[in-house]
């Protein structure tokens, strides 16, 4: 009896547990713009459902891949010292960073800064895009399993607040103009910041079982 009750929700795609409680509970049809799903015994946070995720993730993820663009060709900050001005990209304190014999932290500043928001942003697309379309992107669950492994290691907020004290701890000494990449990694933030409250892998994961092979 329990093996036909089990047998019955597996193939039941309508049915959702929640992963507070256990509880096996019909999935509710949205019907409004953005739907929110609680636990009716605990109120846990089930999934979010909006019609509009596909266009919202598709188009934060080419603005950030912009601003990720200019953040990495730009000055990120600039030093008037005497007269003599000195700016400072983020691949430019990188190649600082590994000429000084700091190997591993200069591969660590490229990764967190440029290289793990590249391969977000760009995964993203690459699942989103032929989404919007009607169309299964290749190797779909091996991408977003990438993505999910590699977000934490998107560290722009912590790489601003470096610079941040940077600059508080050479004001004294030289003048200290941002540079146009300092406000690039600032709207990046919160950018990735925003796509991680908008990503719902249960839409992506819809999306796949309704589109095209």
């Amino acid at each position: 009896m329990k093996a036909d009750l089990k047998l019955s929700a597996a193939q039941d795609k309508s049915l959702t547990a929640c992963h507070e409680c256990d509880l096996l509970m019909h999935e509710e049809t949205a019907t409004a713009d953005v739907h929110v799903a609680l636990c009716p015994r605990c109120g846990a946070h089930l999934y979010r459902r909006s019609h509009n995720s596909l266009e919202h993730t598709l188009a934060l993820a080419c603005a950030a891949l912009v601003l990720l663009a200019v953040a990495s060709i730009f000055p990120v900050v600039g030093l008037n010292l005497q007269g003599k001005r000195i700016d400072t990209t983020v691949i430019g304190a990188v190649t600082q960073l590994w000429r000084a014999d700091m190997p591993v932290v200069s591969l660590l500043v490229l990764a967190t800064t440029t290289v793990t928001p590249l391969v977000e942003m760009a995964g993203l697309i690459w699942l989103v895009l032929p989404l919007r379309f009607g169309r299964r992107p290749p190797a779909f669950a091996r991408v977003l399993r990438t993505l999910q492994t590699v977000h934490p290691w998107a560290m722009v907020e912590v790489f601003i607040l470096g610079v941040l004290v940077a600059l508080v701890k050479l004001a004294h000494l030289a003048e200290v103009l941002p540079g146009p990449a300092m406000l690039c990694f600032g709207m990046l933030t919160l950018l990735l910041t925003t796509l991680s409250a908008v990503i719902e892998p249960r839409d992506l994961w819809q999306a796949w079982e309704e589109a095209k092979e």
